[in-house]
């Protein structure tokens, strides 16, 4: 048996050391602040940082990416936007809006687009105008399904009423992200 001095199993040493490694000793596996860096998940080969939903009305967030991590979090909001940090086989380093996350099975995450209202009785127009028509107004926190948007309004869809939305009122979408 192998020994370091002090009780520990080789096993529980290799959850360590890929524990620390995936707290960001590795660069590949670093936050980017943003998809124009280029950086791309090793296993999808999909951008990095890039924003999902969940899938299920429950999901358990652990610390490190196997079932033999402790869990952190359970988010518990069906829909609920979330931006990928990185990857790691079928896991996901996720973070909700306020920074809080860890590492999710990527079956229990969608690539249906949701928004999270950052502003309350947010005005959802008719045309992506600040003039236009108010279509419904949304509380703060509402998630809304995201469709197109352009470089300042996105599109949005949340409990029968349809409409444009300034993106900087939400949350779940690139400043910059163009949507068709």
């Amino acid at each position: 048996m192998f020994s370091l001095g002090f009780p520990i199993s080789l096993r529980q040493l290799f959850g360590l050391m890929l524990g620390l490694l995936m707290l960001g000793a590795n660069p590949a596996l670093a936050d980017k602040s943003s998809p124009q860096t280029g950086v791309v998940g090793p296993v999808t080969k999909l951008p990095l940082p890039r924003f999902v939903s969940l899938k299920t009305s429950e999901g358990n967030v652990r610390r490190g990416p196997g079932l033999t991590h402790r869990i952190d979090w359970v988010f518990k909001q069906r829909n609920l936007p979330l931006q990928i940090t990185a990857e790691f086989g079928h896991w996901r380093r996720v973070r909700d809006r306020d920074g809080a996350g860890g590492w999710i099975h990527y079956s229990l995450l969608s690539g249906v687009r949701t928004v999270l209202v950052e502003e309350d009785m947010l005005a959802l127009r008719a045309k992506p105008d600040k003039n236009a028509t108010v279509n419904a107004r949304l509380e703060l926190g509402v998630i809304a399904r995201l469709g197109s948007c352009n470089l300042t309004w996105c599109r949005l869809s949340a409990g029968g009423y349809k409409g444009w939305a300034p993106k900087s009122a939400l949350w779940g979408v690139g400043p910059d992200e163009i949507r068709n």
